[in-house]
């Protein structure tokens, strides 16, 4: 078990790279975490759109439900992290939930390798609730690592993102070449084998990890029990609907209820935002941090919905109007993505040099301004697609660096925005809701996912016809995100020079 040792308090661990020595357990758990994730989700929409006969099965769903059950996940994996955030926070501590998180989520791809319909949903319902233990709380961790005011933090946060992209690197590698060459359900054991790397790493060297995150936060015991009791409750609620859900007693459009889930995730968000500013009881300070990371929070949804087209929209693209041949040798399509998380390995240490070196000239754009060069980039990565939509109509297929261009200018914007809205969220939380801010931000990640699932399948409804005109909107969307976010980054400069002087 941990030793005592408060290794958060330590300025003086520089034992991995400069920074605590527990971020080697939290890399290379969230190395494999990602690697299962990834993995499986590159064969996700091309198993469930594709032929129910000859080699290698799909599922045979139409674009639409395949795109939307896409988003419906995408949105329910970060939706999770919400509670699961909550449970860290008042009940299990965040070493504890992700120990179990990352148990369940093993659990949930090795399901997945059943040749089994029926056990295909039953396998994506473990992989979201095992990632929402998992997902918010080993982030939060991170940041326990470090002190307040320690600068070290968003360049750790930078290297721990190198682990989610060395992870996700190995997914697209291997569970795309077994999934698509050998069969579905061998890519996603493949997804189960590397998450029990990472639950057999955790545990045995969860030590390194001191006493950072072990303990949930402090409460007088009735009103721990209280928790608990409304848990064990909404835990056999959840499993009763599931189930019902599994035996087919309850009936859902897919489209229909991607719609609607995306509604519920805004209102969710509203909710939670108006409650930490009206009555969570924050200081005038904590409440202006709090709309600095609502306005962080509204840009990243609009950021992944973007980015998680790779796994969508873009993810089509590529197996219906791309030539996947390199010397006359065919790849998977999947063998694609890997050209982000390949990108963010090369150009993270390249971004966390620039806020460092702009950082000592006391030259580091703020939160917002590095979110809105994020935004930017991505509005050129779609105008890059429209191009390749267009060349696609004319003569199909294109060549597959059309895709490697959008992602590396993919890569830059996240390299820009995620990583930098990590360090944000764990600055500027109010310390008693850090797990359920992480959530929080997560949320972010959930409303673009289940975006990105709704327009892939406006995208995807006509063909090539149709991808065009969805992909201008977006561009609009970001470079008016981008506009707004340098704006307020500007009034924002004015105003505290003002009120210092």
């Amino acid at each position: 078990m941990a030793n005592s040792t408060n290794i958060s308090s330590s300025a003086n661990d520089t034992a991995f790279f400069g920074h605590p020595k527990g971020l080697i357990t939290l890399f290379f758990t969230e190395m494999w975490e990602r690697m299962s994730y990834y993995g499986m989700r590159a064969l996700l929409v091309l198993y469930m759109s594709g032929a129910v006969t000859g080699f290698n099965p799909g599922l045979g769903f139409s674009q639409i439900d395949a795109q939307a059950i896409y988003g419906i996940y995408v949105g329910m994996v970060y939706f999770m992290c919400i509670p699961g955030g909550w449970l860290a926070d008042n009940i299990l501590g965040y070493q504890r939930a992700v120990m179990i998180g990352a148990v369940i989520i093993a659990l949930g791809h090795f399901t997945l390798a059943l040749p089994l319909t029926q056990t295909f949903f039953l396998g994506l319902t473990l992989v979201v609730l095992g990632t929402g233990l998992l997902k918010s709380n080993i982030s939060t961790i991170v940041g326990k690592l470090y002190k307040d005011g320690d600068p070290r933090r968003t360049s750790g946060y930078t290297i721990f993102y190198m682990s989610i992209n060395i992870g996700s690197f190995l997914g697209f590698l291997i569970c795309s070449y077994l999934g698509e060459f050998i069969g579905w359900h061998w890519g996603f054991g493949a997804a189960g084998i590397g998450m029990l790397f990472g639950v057999i790493q955790y545990y045995y060297f969860r030590g390194l990890l001191g006493d950072a995150g072990i303990k949930p936060n402090n409460m007088p015991e009735k009103q721990r029990q209280t928790y608990i009791k409304w848990s064990r409750f909404t835990v056999i609620v959840m499993g009763i609907v599931i189930a019902a859900g599994l035996l087919g007693f309850i009936s859902i459009d897919p489209r229909i209820f991607a719609e609607y889930f995306l509604y519920f995730l805004g209102v969710v968000a509203v909710f939670y935002f108006a409650y930490l500013l009206l009555l969570a009881g924050l200081t005038y300070q904590e409440k202006k941090n709090i709309l600095l990371l609502m306005l962080l929070f509204v840009a990243a949804m609009f950021f992944w919905s973007g980015f998680d087209q790779s796994g969508g929209s873009l993810s089509i693209f590529a197996r219906d109007y791309t030539d996947l041949t390199v010397f006359g040798y065919p790849i998977p399509v999947g063998w694609l993505q890997f050209a982000n998380p390949l990108f963010v390995v090369i150009f993270a240490p390249i971004f966390a040099g620039i806020w460092t070196n702009l950082a000592r000239m006391n030259l580091n754009p703020s939160y917002p301004l590095k979110f809105a060069i994020g935004m930017f980039f991505m509005a050129i990565s779609f105008v890059i697609m429209i191009a390749a939509v267009e060349l696609a109509l004319v003569s199909a297929p294109v060549g597959m660096q059309w895709l490697i261009i959008t992602y590396l200018i993919h890569t830059w914007g996240e390299l820009a925005l995620s990583p930098v809205g990590l360090a944000a969220f764990s600055e500027y939380s109010p310390k008693k809701y850090q797990g359920q801010m992480f959530g929080l931000w997560f949320l972010a990640s959930s409303l673009g996912g289940v975006l990105a699932g709704l327009l892939g399948g406006d995208a995807l409804v006509e063909g090539l016809e149709s991808m065009a005109p969805v992909f201008d909107s977006m561009i609009q969307f970001y470079l008016v995100a981008g506009v707004v976010l340098v704006l307020f980054a500007v009034v924002s400069y004015y105003l505290n020079r003002n009120s210092s002087s």
